[in-house]
C-alpha cells in the first residue's frame, strides 16, 4: 500500500496543465502561475478547482473506464452550472499515464473535496485568485 508520504510525492512531481481561453497554463503545487493567476483576474474569478475522476484512490483503470468517469464528472459539472476547462496531469518521470481532469473556476474548495470524494479520489487542487494550487486532501468516510 502506498503510504501519505509517496502519495504527496508523487502530486508534487505532477505538472497540471490547464488549457485555458489564450493558451495552456502549467501547474505545480503551492507555486504560483503568473498566466493563470492573469486569466482568474480577468475572468473575475476568485477561486478555482482541478479535479478528475480518473483512478479512483490512486488504482490505475483502463483507458475507457478512465474516459466513462470523466465524462460523467464533466456531466455533473455542467448540470452544477458550472463551465470545466480541459486539464491533464503530467508525471515527471513519465511512470504514470497522462490522466484528464478538469480545471473549474469558480468551484468552491468545499465543493470540489465533495466531489472528488465522489469519484474516490485523494485529494483535488483548489486555489484562489492568486493563482496558487494548493493540494487538499479528502477524507475517506
Amino acid at each position: 500500500m502506498v503510504t501519505m508520504s509517496e502519495l504527496e510525492k508523487a502530486y508534487r512531481a505532477t505538472t497540471y496543465r490547464v488549457f485555458l481561453p489564450g493558451g495552456a497554463a502549467d501547474l505545480r503545487i503551492d507555486q504560483a502561475n503568473e498566466r493563470l493567476r492573469g486569466w482568474l483576474a480577468e475572468a473575475g474569478c476568485s477561486c478555482f478547482a482541478v479535479v478528475t475522476a480518473g483512478n479512483p484512490g490512486g488504482q490505475q483503470l483502463s483507458a475507457e473506464a478512465n474516459a466513462e468517469r470523466q465524462a460523467q464528472l464533466e456531466c455533473e459539472l455542467l448540470e452544477g452550472n458550472y463551465e470545466p476547462f480541459a486539464a491533464e496531469h503530467i508525471a515527471d518521470d513519465g511512470a504514470w499515464p497522462v490522466e484528464e481532469s478538469c480545471f473549474v473556476p469558480e468551484l468552491e474548495t468545499a465543493d470540489a473535496c465533495a466531489l472528488a470524494a465522489d469519484f474516490g479520489q485523494n485529494a483535488v487542487l483548489c486555489g484562489g485568485s492568486d493563482g496558487v494550487p494548493r493540494l487538499i486532501w479528502i477524507k475517506q468516510e
